[in-house]
């Protein structure tokens, strides 16, 4: 009988999982005026979903208009307006600079500084999306806040898990990691079965106008391309001068501030390499002493990953005994998940690579996938240092 009755709720589910009429279930849309989040609520709105859209101001609009390939910027807001205009449904534009200012840009430049690599938008989605934007859809009595991400939420026997997308070339689950299992099952993704050629096909079908506009590239709130610039306009004393020193100790130069560089980088040393010795890369930035540390390629290459502030997906199931677990894991965006496992460290646990990595930096995430369903998100951590 029991059996009986759960076939039947499950049929009465519309394609957001809710059980009741499209028409009667209210959805968020975070738009970010892109081909991706304007699909996702014209294909909700075609459907009968009650949307409603929101568009977040995060900088100046004045300099934003001027951006060509960066993603909330002034045309994008009206991009997102005329889509909403055209579907019928409301649309609102939310001034968060100041937040996005303090949750973001700052984080940005004090990372930096301390000498680590920042991954603005994951903090984006952690404070300024998934965290204050997600309450305002609560606040309006929204079912759920729908969003264009590449990944896919499925039902587990647990409650909701986070998946990467069908699209494993922009699968977004890398900067999704922070997501809490509380608002994982407040949230939708729509486009996690989609690959991007599908996107933009549904996009002419549903007579989109931005079907054909191209994907954002840079870092939105990096007018120039040059984050060196935003960070000295955070921080004025941001570029304070050090040296470029060998692994051995031997002080090769002078640089004009460990912001211009990162774990792995080769060019702009401004240092000779010497004849017959081999090329010199960024192994690790001592903000303390202000130093660039430099030493041979093969010194990049890393095993053990430690790491903090892990935040994990999955009902309590995989904080404990995790000692020699065999996971997958990705510690950059575009890298695919290699085989690593667990490590016991005193009272820490660290991961330990099956084969090593370069350019593993601190300040870039370690995000944990399921050995046996390699696509599944159990959490992830930020990095502080690799041996």
């Amino acid at each position: 009988m029991n059996e009986i009755l759960s076939k039947n709720i499950a049929k009465t589910l519309n394609s957001l999982g809710f059980a009741k009429a499209c028409k009667d279930t209210r959805v968020v849309v975070a738009m970010s005026g892109g081909v991706d989040s304007s699909v996702c609520a014209a294909m909700l709105a075609k459907e009968g979903y009650e949307v409603i859209g929101i568009t977040l101001q995060l900088y100046d609009h004045g300099a934003a208009i001027q951006k060509a390939k960066a993603c909330c910027s002034g045309q994008d807001i009206y991009d997102a307006k005329r889509v909403a205009e055209m579907c019928g449904f409301p649309h609102y534009v939310l001034d968060y600079e100041s937040k996005f200012s303090d949750a973001v840009m700052d984080d940005f430049a004090d990372t930096y500084l301390k000498g680590a690599t920042p991954i603005p938008c994951v903090r984006c989605n952690q404070t300024v999306k998934f965290r204050d934007l997600l309450q305002v859809a609560k606040d309006l009595g929204a079912d759920c806040m729908a969003t264009g991400h590449y990944v896919r939420r499925l039902d587990g026997d647990l409650g909701a898990e986070l998946h990467r997308a069908v699209d494993t070339t922009k699968d977004q689950s890398y900067f999704l990691f922070t997501t809490s299992q509380e608002q994982l099952d407040f949230l939708r993704f729509p486009l996690g079965g989609y690959d991007k050629s599908e996107t933009r096909a549904l996009a002419v079908e549903l007579g989109l106008s931005i079907a054909a506009k191209p994907d954002s590239q840079d870092i939105c709130f990096v007018p120039t391309g040059k984050y060196t610039d935003v960070i000295k306009k955070l921080r004025p004393d941001a570029a304070d001068p050090g040296e470029v020193v060998h692994v051995d100790g031997t002080v090769l130069g002078t640089h004009e501030g460990i912001m211009h560089y990162t774990i792995g980088q080769r060019r702009g040393l401004n240092i000779p390499d010497g004849s017959g010795q081999d090329p010199l890369y960024v192994l690790r930035l001592d903000a303390t002493k202000k130093q660039v540390i430099v030493g041979p390629r093969k010194q990049l290459k890393k095993t053990r990953i430690y790491f903090k502030d892990v935040n994990w997906l999955g009902a309590g199931l995989f904080e404990h005994a995790l000692d020699g677990r065999n996971i997958m894991v990705k510690t950059r965006s575009m890298r695919p998940p290699v085989p690593a496992k667990f490590t016991a460290v005193g009272n820490d646990i660290a991961i330990d690579l099956a084969n090593p990595e370069e350019g593993i930096a601190p300040g870039q995430a370690c995000v944990f996938y399921d050995a046996q369903r390699p696509s599944r998100v159990l959490g992830g951590g930020w990095i502080v240092a690799a041996e």
